[in-house]
């Protein structure tokens, strides 16, 4: 046994130096992770020309991109932030519903589909938006449409 007490460094480090003017300001997103993931594939949608632009910056960057991108970051970031705000006017029940729901079951989200449909159906008819996931095979159902779940706890119709 260790015969010296614990030592934890309880100092927070912050940089407290100003961003350059040349990079735009922004506010974060305010969100957690189970609402992030809940809205995760709309703000993919939404914000895809951003997402592409930020992560070619960085490509190009040659491992600089922390510093050389943080102008397409903060686009992304913007972005992200409109579509929560978004969906928090327009579909705030069924949004708040479903990541409870995977805040509650450990993120997984096979034992949300219900929550899920209920979502995905509201965030189409008032936003425009629609959950694609990418790689799904052709001629395939999307998991996220199948009428029974596999290894759901309720794996009947759900929707």
């Amino acid at each position: 046994m260790a015969q010296r007490d614990a030592r934890f460094n309880q100092t927070v480090l912050v940089d407290t130096t100003p961003m350059p003017d040349h990079i735009p300001k922004v506010e974060e997103v305010g969100a957690t992770s189970a609402p992030l993931m809940s809205a995760a594939y709309f703000i993919g949608d939404r914000c895809k020309a951003f997402n592409d632009d930020f992560m070619k910056c960085k490509d190009e960057a040659n491992g600089r991109g922390e510093i050389d991108c943080l102008k397409e970051g903060r686009k992304v970031t913007r972005c992200a932030a409109s579509v929560i705000k978004d969906i928090n006017t327009h579909c705030l029940d069924q949004f708040k519903a479903h990541w409870e729901c995977l805040e509650n079951n450990n993120h997984q989200l096979w034992e949300c589909r219900r929550a899920e449909m209920q979502l995905n159906n509201c965030v189409f008819d008032k936003l425009g938006l629609k959950k694609t996931i990418p790689g799904t095979p052709e001629g395939q159902v999307p998991v996220h449409l199948r009428p029974k779940q596999k290894y759901a706890q309720y794996p009947g119709p759900q929707w």
